[in-house]
């Protein structure tokens, strides 16, 4: 069973809070960052993307960026521009997007319960992404940014939840660049806070939706702590890692699409009729063409869309991976037809998220950029929590979670 805790948040005064929290670290590059930053000195990427304090062009694996990061964190506490609370909480945090608001509960998440399965990945991660990552958090002693869980949903958590919302939030502000609304109010209530924790350890398991790296990272400080601390208890605050976790059905999965330099050597009739053996192809015309449902994709070609449907016998919906339209489309179109075998590292391949819109394939393609445009049908939760729970790992570039979580709402210390 899942086991949380309350923990001290380190947060900025409300007067601050729009110029400090920021877009997450792994979305946007050195010199974006550097950009949104501009001049001003209180913006989190002088702590997350701490390379922006240095000349352009500075690694940001070069170890005075990672000291950089350390610096900041303190001169942020020192400025009062981060402030830990007095006493533990919980908080609930919420993100509206096109008129739909979801609601997570930012928790202290337990290291033991990463490393024992308890909290549940869908994703392989690289062992050079999640040293990055560790060395951040080792060298800050804190959880900077949350991960992103979800957990199933429960009707107490939710009438607990929705009495706060009805109260005035301690932040509340539109974002720049993604134009979302952001919310978070303090739960402080001792009952609350208990019913909060009783209510997590009555569950099975917790599912990482977003952020692996940074979990895989945060668990292994901590238990790398654990190891190196003689006098260890169990009690101390790096046994845990900042979670925002949020109720599967309320999450927002969005389409994560593909975009080819090339067809293979094939010419456009060949690879169109090359498709016929495992899909019904159907031209749909120049205007943009959305996949309708499962298991049917959009091809985008010399300026026109097609419907491509997997015919009966290509997939096996009893398998959780098997069912899987990014496996479809992996298996019989970019390996068997394009030749492209690995996802992450064949340069013939792009990936856009659906935040973009099919536009964006249909721009890139017809700016001679691209030779193709695939576009798939989103993932669900649920095919997400059944493969987390078949112990299996999901295929790359898979799931493209909206809105991405703010940073610098809260920051979890792991000395407390």
């Amino acid at each position: 069973m899942a086991t949380i805790k309350p923990f001290r948040g380190v947060r900025p005064p409300k007067q601050w809070v729009e110029q400090v929290e920021s877009r997450p670290y792994d979305v946007l590059d050195s010199e974006e960052a550097r950009a949104e930053a501009g001049d001003n000195e209180k913006s989190l990427y002088h702590i997350i993307k701490p390379e922006i304090n240095f000349e352009p062009g500075t690694s940001e694996y070069d170890p005075r960026v990672y000291q950089s990061a350390v610096e900041h964190f303190q001169m942020f506490q020192e400025r009062g521009w981060l402030v830990q609370d007095l006493e533990e909480h919980y908080y609930i945090y919420a993100q509206t997007m096109n008129g739909k608001t979801q609601y997570g509960l930012v928790v202290g998440a337990y290291v033991n319960d990463y490393l024992t399965g308890v909290i549940k990945k869908h994703e392989l991660t690289r062992r050079d992404k999640e040293e990055d990552r560790m060395k951040h958090v080792r060298v800050c002693n804190a959880n900077i940014e949350p991960v992103f869980f979800a957990y199933p949903d429960n009707d107490t958590l939710d009438k607990l939840i929705m009495r706060y919302a009805a109260t005035t939030p301690e932040y509340d502000f539109i974002a720049p660049i993604d134009g979302f609304r952001h919310q978070l109010w303090v739960v402080s209530c001792a009952e609350d806070i208990a019913a909060i924790t009783a209510e997590f350890a009555k569950m099975p398991s917790l599912y990482i939706a977003d952020g692996h790296h940074r979990s895989a990272a945060a668990a292994l400080v901590g238990a790398e702590k654990a190891q190196n601390n003689p006098n260890h208890t169990g009690t101390e605050e790096y046994n845990y890692f900042m979670a925002v976790c949020f109720q599967a059905s309320q999450l927002t999965i969005l389409d994560y699409n593909r975009v080819v330099k090339d067809l293979n050597g094939m010419s456009s009739e060949a690879f169109l009729e090359a498709l016929g053996h495992n899909f019904e192809v159907a031209c749909q015309g120049a205007e943009i063409y959305h996949p309708q449902r499962l298991h049917e994709f959009s091809l985008y070609l010399d300026g026109l869309w097609y419907s491509l449907v997997a015919k009966t016998g290509t997939y096996d919906d009893t398998d959780p991976i098997g069912v899987l339209d990014v496996d479809i489309s992996s298996r019989l179109i970019l390996d068997q037809l394009l030749g492209i075998k690995d996802l992450r590292s064949d340069n013939r391949i792009d990936f856009v998220g659906g935040l973009r819109g099919l536009g964006e394939l249909k721009r890139r393609v017809d700016s001679g950029e691209m030779r193709m445009a695939l576009a798939l049908y989103p993932v669900t939760m649920q095919q997400i929590m059944d493969i987390a729970d078949s112990g299996k790992i999901m295929p790359p570039k898979a799931t493209w979670f909206e809105p991405k979580l703010r940073s610098g709402l809260i920051i979890h210390k792991l000395d407390d």
